[in-house]
């Protein structure tokens, strides 16, 4: 059992030092592989950190209309909002607190004195409910659920430029992890091919193994090893480059970017992760190039 273990382990090292050059393309088309899936692993989990950021500062505001505002209407209101599909939370403030929030903007006092005659009965403000919904999918939909509701006077929530922003992070997001996809399939040809090239080089030494009567398992695995032995040493650079500069950068920025509200993922949380992904792609390609190879050569040669 050990011994069968370990023929194809001890075969697929040595079928890596005894193919050195080709081993080495390999490794380094790994290698430059893993290090743009790093890139855009990195980008679009800040990026969905950023648009889910955006998601949460936006609110929908929604003004009662001023012959709906009795405890009893605005009870039934508040209760319709809620039952809205995607409606997260809601809050509420009496006209007197949006009005104080309103002369609280003002830096100059004279300017909060001209404005005091709109107090109590005079205020022109309107009694609100401020609203968040769960995903910024459903932002559209839920400020035209809330304008249909009676009593409502308006809703704002930003409008179309905030929806179009949050679409496009996201298309963005999605577009990364595509790329990644893409790249992550360029590897599996390059190590295939190469794997191709070792068993053309091996050739006989298969066709004897076969006239022994060795099953297609026994000869596959050492050349399967030797794929995952080279997805794995093609990981190891992408891998220590991806934690320092990532560190650094997040260092260097005092983890965020632009402003508070582009706030980078911090690196104890995403990098252990991004690490197991990395490592785990790069074994994942090498074992797929080099089983798709060997097989595909198998069968021909049947």
């Amino acid at each position: 059992m050990i011994s069968r273990i370990w023929r194809p382990i001890k075969e697929g090292f040595l079928g890596v030092f005894r193919h050195g050059s080709m081993s080495s393309s390999s490794c380094i088309a790994v290698t430059v592989t893993l290090g743009i899936i790093s890139l855009f692993l990195l980008f679009s989990v800040n990026v969905g950190q950023f648009t889910q950021g955006i998601e949460q500062s936006v609110e929908i505001s929604a003004t009662v209309d001023y012959s709906y505002e009795s405890a009893q209407q605005e009870d039934r209101i508040s209760l319709a909002i809620q039952s809205i599909d995607g409606v997260d939370t809601v809050t509420y403030y009496t006209k007197d607190e949006e009005f104080q929030y309103y002369l609280d903007s003002f830096s100059s006092e004279e300017t909060k004195e001209a404005f005091r005659p709109f107090e109590g009965e005079n205020n022109p403000m309107h009694d609100t409910f401020y609203v968040t919904v769960k995903d910024g999918q459903d932002l559209e939909a839920a400020a035209t659920a809330i304008q249909a509701i009676e009593g409502i006077d308006s809703v704002n929530f930003g409008g179309a430029s905030a929806v179009k922003l949050m679409r496009v992070l996201r298309s963005i997001r999605f577009a990364g992890w595509f790329v990644a996809l893409l790249t992550s399939l360029l590897a599996v040809l390059l190590i295939s091919n190469t794997i191709k090239v070792t068993i053309t080089a091996r050739a006989d030494e298969i066709a004897i193994m076969r006239n022994v009567g060795a099953r297609n398992g026994f000869i596959r695995s050492p050349f399967v090893v030797e794929g995952i032995i080279i997805g794995a040493l093609g990981a190891i650079i992408p891998v220590a480059v991806m934690i320092y500069l990532y560190r650094s950068l997040y260092e260097f920025t005092g983890g965020y970017l632009i402003s508070q509200m582009f706030t980078l993922v911090p690196p104890d949380t995403i990098l252990p992760y991004a690490v197991v992904i990395l490592a785990g792609i790069g074994i994942l390609v090498g074992l797929l190039g080099s089983f798709f190879s060997v097989t595909r050569y198998l069968r021909w040669k049947r």
